[in-house]
Parts: structure tokens; C-alpha cells; sequence
């Protein structure tokens, strides 16, 4: 169960990491990101932000690696725009959730086209 707090500042903090991504972090290595859900402890102490980079498997570590190495930086800029007294620590992890979906749904495009597009 979550707060209405910790929902404020899950919220916050995909909106105003989503934008300092896009217009703060200067790494070559990040292509098209986009922070799909966060998860804040009770305490607002640290916070999980899941992401997902669009394209090949390489692409995807080069980013993660270059999130990672960002993540200070990051979480300074969040500290600066969010008004709150204590700054959780973030962790990047990456979204599986996106690939996941695309791979089922090829999964059922390819049942239908075998099955001749019966029953659809």
C-alpha cells in the first residue's frame, strides 16, 4: 500500500528525471529513454526508477551504463527542483515490461496468420 505521498514524489520524480534526461544528461551513450514507473520506500529514502531504451540489446547496456554513471548528477538536479528535505537514492533498472508485451503479441500474430486467421 502506498501513500499519497510516495505517489506524489513517484510521480515527481518520473516527470522531472523523464526532463533532466532529456535536457540536462550529456551522454552519447543515451539514446531514446523513457522512465516507465518508479517505486519510492515508506521513508522516501530511495527510490527504483524503471526505464526502457528503445533498441538492440548493446544500445540497451551502453545506456543502462551511462544512466548509471549519471545517477549523481541526476539526483543532484532532482534535489534542486524537487522542495523536499531529504533527496532518495535512486537506482535505475531497466523495464522489461514494453519487450515483453511486443514479444507476446508477435507470439499471437503468428498463431493467427498459422491458424489461417480462423476463429479471429
Amino acid at each position: 500500500m502506498t501513500s499519497t505521498r510516495q505517489e506524489r514524489v513517484k510521480e515527481l520524480l518520473k516527470a522531472e528525471i523523464s526532463d533532466i534526461i532529456r535536457r540536462e544528461v550529456k551522454d552519447p551513450r543515451l539514446g531514446f529513454v523513457t522512465i516507465t514507473d518508479a517505486k519510492v520506500t515508506a521513508d522516501l529514502r530511495s527510490a527504483k526508477v524503471f526505464v526502457s531504451i528503445l533498441g538492440e540489446k548493446a544500445q540497451k547496456d551502453e545506456g543502462m551504463k551511462a544512466l548509471r554513471s549519471a545517477t549523481k548528477f541526476i539526483r543532484a538536479e532532482f534535489a534542486k527542483r524537487a522542495n523536499m528535505r531529504v533527496t532518495p537514492e535512486i537506482v535505475f533498472l531497466p523495464d522489461e515490461a514494453m519487450e515483453r508485451g511486443a514479444h507476446i503479441f508477435e507470439l499471437l500474430e503468428k498463431i493467427k496468420r498459422d491458424d489461417g486467421g480462423e476463429g479471429a
